[in-house]
């Protein structure tokens, strides 16, 4: 199998990142909006996107994780990221995360990109169930999870430390029973 493959929707290409996308990475996770429900902060070292760009093609190469660029088709420019990380083979469970630059918020390409992700979970990587932990005030990203039918299944207090703040977080799980009979669009 061909684990640097492409991931392609109607709007959108789906590639592993790649040396030329700092700027626009920069511009996704140095946005404190965009941060404001991550588990780290907004980047300001401009080092930082090259090093990420780095580290995920080493870890798509050992099917580590799989953090793809989300490339909107009608510019080639990076706009989002999606993938699969804390992947655990012998129980065929994966995590997903996400984020996606403000500008592009409200539009729907992050569900589409999300629905080819789920895919390549299920089918191309066998996948029996992903998992998301988001903060619970991130209501767009409940509202995308249900969209794709992930079940709430907890709640985690005070797990996360972020910037001084003090955060919940929600964990979310998908069944790949679940999303094969999940009416949507990309199966």
């Amino acid at each position: 199998m061909d684990y640097h493959k492409t991931l392609t929707t109607e709007r959108l290409t789906l590639r592993p990142p790649r040396p030329g996308d700092e700027a626009d990475l920069q511009a996704i996770h140095g946005d404190p909006e965009v941060m404001r429900y991550f588990s780290e902060p907004a980047w300001t070292d401009p080092e930082r996107p090259a090093r990420q760009i780095a580290a995920d093609a080493a870890d798509f190469a050992a099917r580590e994780q799989f953090r793809f660029a989300i490339v909107l088709n009608d510019t080639g420019r990076q706009i989002g990221n999606c993938g699969l990380c804390r992947l655990h083979w012998p129980n065929r469970r994966g995590e997903v995360g996400y984020a996606l630059n403000r500008a592009y918020w409200g539009k729907g390409y992050m569900n589409e990109a999300l629905h080819a992700l789920l895919r390549f979970a299920f089918v191309d990587l066998d996948m029996h169930r992903l998992e998301a932990d988001i903060d619970p005030r991130n209501t767009a990203s409940t509202g995308a999870l249900e969209r794709l039918g992930f079940q709430r299944e907890g709640l985690l207090r005070e797990r996360w430390i972020v910037g001084g703040e003090i955060c919940d977080s929600v964990l979310y799980g998908l069944l790949r029973r679940e999303w094969a009979a999940h009416p949507g669009e990309n199966r």
